[in-house]
């Protein structure tokens, strides 16, 4: 990437830091606050509109409990970066997604995770030695997204 480039990306990424109020220094953390500020102001556009329209807060909780999970994957030198985002708790959530990694032969090199509140990962997963799969971020963004509609689906007929 040239110099130019790479400082135009900077700029943006400074920008969208400022505009999300975000303290996050590398760029998948600004990312990640920015989605999570974008989330927000959903929200209180959702609640607002109910508010003037006078519907039941019952919506409201229902609808937060069908969020889409947000996950990106990026390519790396050796492996990808991984993180996924629900805006909520999901007990047992990180156990499919690490054996969607197994299933795909990916090591997790390095992880932070957090379960309490909301579901926040963000790995870097790299080829087992010795083998070549081949993959590419989109098979393993494919991977992660199924771990989380199967969990999802036995997660509600329990």
């Amino acid at each position: 990437m040239s110099s130019r480039k790479r400082a135009s990306l900077y700029e943006k990424l400074q920008r969208l830091r400022t505009a999300t109020n975000s303290t996050a220094v590398n760029k998948t953390s600004i990312i990640v606050d920015a989605s999570r500020y974008i989330e927000n102001l959903k929200e209180k556009v959702e609640r607002l509109n109910q508010e003037i329209s006078g519907t039941s807060s019952s919506l409201s909780s229902s609808s937060t409990e069908n969020q889409l999970p947000m996950v990106t994957v990026e390519s790396l030198e050796k492996g990808f970066l991984i993180n996924v985002s629900l805006e909520k708790s999901c007990p047992g959530l990180l156990i499919s997604i690490l054996e969607a990694f197994e299933d795909l032969g990916l090591d997790v090199l390095n992880a932070r995770v957090s379960c309490a509140e909301n579901f926040q990962l963000e790995a870097i997963g790299g080829e087992n030695e010795g083998e070549d799969h081949g993959i590419n971020a989109q098979v393993v963004k494919q991977a992660v997204l199924q771990a989380i509609r199967n969990w999802t689906e036995n997660n509600e007929q329990g």
